[in-house]
Formats: C-alpha cells, structure tokens, sequence
C-alpha cells in the first residue's frame, strides 16, 4: 500500500517554495509597515520608541522603522472654534457675546505640540486657544465702559483680535488668522441708555455742522462784501440793464458825489 503523504526535506523543491512564500509575505508585512502617507492638510509626528524622532513628516508617502517608530497625525488646516463668553466692563456692567476665532497649527511646532502638551491635536484648542482668548477677552473688555464698547463695536473687535494674537503668539504653536466678536447681548436698560446717548451725540454733530456752514457762508459773504467796489457794481449793473431804467448810477471815478446818471431825462 502506498504511503500518500510524502517527506518534504528542507532542501527539496516544497521547502524552497514554503521558504519563499514566508520571506515573500515577511517583506510585505515590513514594507506595509516601513510605507505611510500622510493626507494633505497633515503632519504627522514620528516617535521612536516613545520619543519623538526628527521634524514633522509632511503630506505624501513617508518611510518609518517597522515596529519601532509610530507616527500621529497633526491636522494643520485652518481650525474654526466659536466660543461664547461672558465678560465685565469698566463700570462693572456685564456683557456676553460671541467670539469665533480662527488658527491652524504651524506644521513645524506639531513635534513641540506632541512633546509638551498632547498626543493629539484634539487638545490644542482647550488647552492653548481658549485660556489665551479668554485671558485677552477679559483684559480689553474691562477697560472700556459698556457705552463705548456698545457704539464702537468694530473697534474693539479689531483691538481683541490683536491682542488675542499677541497673547497667544509668545507660545508660538498657532497662526492666529482671524477673529470676529458676534451677538453682543446687554442688559435693556442700558441698551435704552446707549440709544439716547447716541441720538444726543447725532444732533450735537448736526448743531455743530450748521453752526460750521452758517460761519462759511457769513465769511462768504464778508469776503464778497469787500470786493464789491464802485467799478464791480457797476459793471453788474450794466449786465442786468434793461435799457429802459432812467436812473444809471454814476460812472466809477468821477469827481462829485456820485450823482446817478439819467438816461433819455435830465441829471438830478
């Protein structure tokens, strides 16, 4: 009876192709290990055994150690976060708005980010944004009274998102791009008080603007009195004469009174 299991000897032609197949399959579980990508919009961060190795890698096909290094996606696009806030003013009034920033991780702190603060990007907003802002927010807001901030809404903004930037900027992990302050809400009494203020405000700018062209046109006027001399009236006379009116005034630079002309009847 034959035996139907045959003996595969190491140097045989089965064991050459066994062999073959484990270092085949071998060198394409390092190479899927070795080869990742990064997408674009990212960073990744590469460890080496837990620590960090080297700069960020950038988007495209990037090269690790299998088993020994490990890479963490950083996302680098521009991030939009809004955040509502409560804040009191000078005079003690408070205030609540709506402060929508804008900033992206700079590629080249996200090894600096994974060392210091987290494993992930999740953490960048909670942990750098928002006490920064928050921080600014309160520092502006409290040296204004809620009447200025009311009326000069684009100005402040425009001072919070300055200092926003500079606070969060001596940290040096985010671009600050941008910061818009929306949905001012105050107490109705005040905002009644701010309307009455301003309307005030809008009529003493009209009184004054009357008052600044009435004083143009009384030097308009002065300036015009003082050109008019006896050859200039004269001269508009003539312009406007109809030829039938008798009484001419008298010719500039003669001699006498001045005693008007008359046409077609006798000088008087």
């Amino acid at each position: 009876m034959t035996n139907p299991i045959r003996n595969v000897t190491p140097g045989g032609s089965g064991g050459t192709a066994t062999l073959a197949l484990i270092v085949s399959f071998t060198g394409l579980l390092l190479l899927t290990q070795a080869l990742f990508i990064v997408p674009a919009g990212q960073v990744a961060v590469v460890t080496t055994l837990g620590k960090v190795s080297g700069s960020a890698r950038l988007p495209g096909l990037n090269f690790k150690l299998p088993f020994v290094q490990n890479t963490y996606p950083f996302n680098v696009q521009t991030q939009v976060r809004p955040e509502e806030f409560e804040s009191l003013t000078k005079d003690l009034q408070v205030i609540s708005a709506t402060a929508t920033v804008k900033y992206a991780l700079k590629s080249s702190e996200a090894g600096r980010v994974f060392r210091t603060i987290s494993y992930n990007d999740r953490e960048i907003y909670n942990r750098i944004i928002k006490p920064s802002l928050l921080k600014a927010l309160k520092s502006v807001f409290s040296k204004y009274e809620l009447v200025t901030i009311a009326s000069s809404w684009s100005d402040i903004s425009a001072i919070v998102e300055k200092t926003v930037a500079d606070e969060i900027s001596q940290f040096g992990y985010v671009d600050i791009q941008g910061l818009d302050l929306t949905g001012l809400e105050i107490a109705e009494e005040y905002r009644a008080a701010i309307e009455q203020k301003q309307i005030a405000e809008q009529q003493l700018l009209r009184a004054q603007t009357e008052v600044k062209i009435a004083e143009q046109e009384a030097k308009r006027y002065d300036t015009l009195n003082k050109s008019l001399d006896d050859q200039v009236l004269f001269k508009l006379f003539l312009d406007k004469w109809d030829g039938k009116t008798q009484v001419v005034p008298a010719l500039p630079g003669t001699s006498g009174n001045n005693t008007p002309v008359i046409v077609g009847g006798r000088r008087n």
